[in-house]
């Protein structure tokens, strides 16, 4: 064999890229047969979460000790023949959710004395076999569309630091987006979960209420907020609502219940899906940007490519804004005077809890009545039309946001009426949704030129969330969404 000549030229060694981190799905299914442990998996997410803290700043809280003795507990049950959904797989969950032992101090600053017992989510997660990491990091009382704040810095976007990954569940999105985990849960009050997914190229979805529990909350943010999962993949995303789901004794609101996995696995059959490219009514008067509108209608495209009937279409959401902001803003009271220091406050929280114990009381008592006719009204959009001729719509779909991930530090410095109309001029899509109570599924809809996440929404009318993932899987087994990551990686330990 004659050696290469010394003075031939070779290009040079590419770097190697660690291998992609495996899904929600893809861990369990290893855990179960032996191709991994619990005490591996938990050990990598670990490392990966403290070596992006200087980039991402995803989380807020570790439970590093505690995480690694359960993942070694999950390793011995695994081996002696125990299986569930989730045994041994590393999950987050956000800052606004009780972990026994841990505060929650749901973005703000000041001491808070540790949870005494986990939330119905996270009991319900721990029962299906999760090991719980820690806690993400979302801005304070979950009320804007970033996630930044004096007690924690700034959380960025994995696909380009200078810019936000959305909020309030900033910290999972960015996490599960730079697969630091392989899930994480957040919460949608106004599009908490919806936005953050849009702006970080992932699944989000906002379930029905009730259908995750947000006990030790009887109702929380008046009946706008609920919990659900986050993910790269529809499969991942239902796999974790089906381990969150379900009621606490207590709760009022009791959907029946579903089976997310298998209807992520089941074709939607033929659908009517109405395109709505106009937000509802507000006080802004901002177009959407245009890349968003390209995105949203070649979407729009692909589904009319599957098979669906697709068309514009105008749901008449009323005056349905005048129902939400006494509902956000008196929850958000409710939580801020339950501070031991509201000194800490950011101004424009202790601004909103002003104006939340104005509008409490019997005003926001009317706005929760007129939830009923709200319904009615929104509902017909998907009823069949009177009189048996054609029949109303399967799913909506519109824009999750009318602009890209803004810029890290956009709104610092502005007064609380000036951030509101910043957050909805850029957010006007997904608060309706809040105030219905009904789900929706944020899709990755492609990316600006500039590289940045954009994202639609599937909407449908009370509990039709297999509907809405059924089609989400289809779209996602077209598109392919999950081979597309962040372009720098963040998750290399030292």
């Amino acid at each position: 064999m004659s050696s290469a000549d010394p003075t031939e030229r070779t290009e040079p060694a590419r770097p190697v890229e660690p291998p992609v981190q495996p899904g929600l799905v893809d861990c369990a299914r290893e855990l179960a047969e032996g191709g991994a442990t619990s005490a591996g998996l938990v050990a990598a997410a670990l490392a990966r979460i403290e070596a992006s803290r200087p980039t991402l700043n995803a989380f807020r809280q570790l439970r590093t000790e505690a995480a690694l003795a359960e993942a070694a507990e999950a390793d011995r049950r695994l081996a002696a023949g125990e299986r569930l959904p989730l045994l041994g797989v590393p999950v987050a969950v956000k800052d606004d959710t009780d972990v026994a032992g841990m505060p929650t101090y749901f973005g703000c600053d000041g001491a808070l004395p540790p949870a005494t017992a986990d939330s119905e989510a996270v009991r319900r997660l721990r029962a299906a076999g999760a090991v719980i990491v820690g806690k993400t990091n979302s801005c304070e009382l979950g009320q804007w569309a970033f996630t930044e704040g004096p007690a924690f810095g700034i959380t960025r976007n994995p696909w380009n630091t200078e810019h936000t990954p959305g909020g309030s569940s900033g910290g999972s999105a960015a996490a599960v987006a730079a697969g630091l985990v392989p899930a994480a849960l957040g919460s949608d009050g106004a599009g908490s979960i919806r936005i953050p997914a849009a702006w970080t190229h992932l699944v989000g979805i906002k379930p029905q209420r009730g259908r995750i529990s947000v006990h030790p909350h009887s109702d929380a943010f008046q009946g706008l907020t609920v919990n659900g999962p986050l993910a790269r993949t529809v499969a991942d995303a239902a796999l974790l609502l089906d381990a969150a789901a379900g009621a606490h004794p207590r709760d009022h609101h009791r959907p029946p219940q579903v089976d997310a996995s298998a209807a992520a696995r089941r074709d939607p059959g033929r659908l009517r899906i109405g395109v709505s490219l106009r937000p509802p009514l507000t006080l802004t008067r901002n177009a959407p940007h245009p890349e968003v509108l390209r995105a949203v209608t070649a979407l729009a495209e692909t589904l009319a490519r599957l098979g669906h009937d697709v068309e514009e279409a105008r749901p008449r959401y009323g005056l349905i804004g005048l129902s939400f902001v006494p509902r956000a803003t008196a929850g958000i009271a409710e939580l801020a005077a339950l501070h031991p220091e509201p000194a800490l406050l950011d101004p424009r929280t202790r601004s909103a809890l002003r104006t939340g114990t104005r509008l409490g009381g019997r005003i926001v008592r009317a706005a929760r009545a007129r939830e009923v006719r709200q319904h009615a009204r929104i509902g017909a959009f998907f009823e069949a039309a009177r009189g048996g001729s054609g029949h109303g719509y399967d799913v909506l779909l519109t824009p999750t946001t009318a602009a890209p991930p803004p810029r890290v530090g956009a709104f610092d410095r502005l007064s609380a009426w000036r951030t509101d109309l910043a957050m909805t001029s850029a957010c006007p899509y997904a608060w309706p949704w809040n105030v219905l109570g009904w789900p929706g599924v944020n899709v990755p809809a492609g990316f600006t030129h500039d590289g940045l996440p954009l994202g639609a929404q599937l909407l449908g009318p009370s509990r039709s969330e297999t509907r809405l993932i059924s089609l989400a899987a289809q779209l996602e087994a077209d598109l392919r969404w999950y081979e597309h990551r962040p372009p720098v990686r963040h998750d290399r330990a030292p």
